[in-house]
C-alpha cells in the first residue's frame, strides 16, 4: 500500500506539479484547494503527510496548522508548509505553528520529494 500525502493547496499548476512529482515516485496524492474545511479533510484522511500552503480561501494555512496541533488525535501528523512568501518572518510564524518543515515556491523536485520521503520517516 502507498504512503498517502494531502496536498492543500489552491493553484493548479502547483497541485498538477507536486502531484506529478510524488505519484511517479509511488505517493497517492489527494488534494483539496479550500482552507475553510480543511481540518475536516485532515481528520478524515489521515494522510501520512500533509504539504499546506499558507494562503489559501476561507482560511490560513496557519491557521489550520495551529488548529491540527490542537487536536490531541491528529497533533502529530507532519506537515510541510509550502509559500510564496520566503522572509525569515513567514519562516518563524510557520514553526512557531508547528510546522516539521518548511519550503518557498518555487521549489525543486528534488527538494519536494526528499522533504516528504524525510516527513513519512521513508
Amino acid at each position: 500500500m502507498s504512503k498517502q500525502v494531502l496536498l492543500i493547496e489552491d493553484e493548479p499548476n502547483i497541485i498538477e506539479a507536486i502531484s506529478f512529482i510524488l505519484s511517479r515516485d509511488g505517493w497517492t496524492v489527494k488534494t483539496h484547494s479550500n482552507g475553510a474545511d480543511a481540518l475536516d479533510i485532515l481528520r478524515d484522511r489521515k494522510p501520512d503527510v500533509v504539504i499546506l500552503d499558507v494562503m489559501l480561501p476561507g482560511k490560513s494555512g496557519y491557521d489550520i496548522l495551529r488548529e491540527l496541533r490542537e487536536d490531541p488525535v491528529n497533533a502529530a501528523m507532519p506537515v510541510l508548509v509550502l509559500t510564496a512568501r520566503g522572509q525569515s518572518k513567514d519562516r518563524e510564524i510557520a514553526e512557531r505553528a508547528g510546522c516539521n518543515a518548511f519550503m518557498t515556491k518555487p521549489f525543486s523536485n528534488a527538494d519536494m520529494l526528499e522533504t516528504v520521503r524525510r516527513l513519512a520517516g521513508t
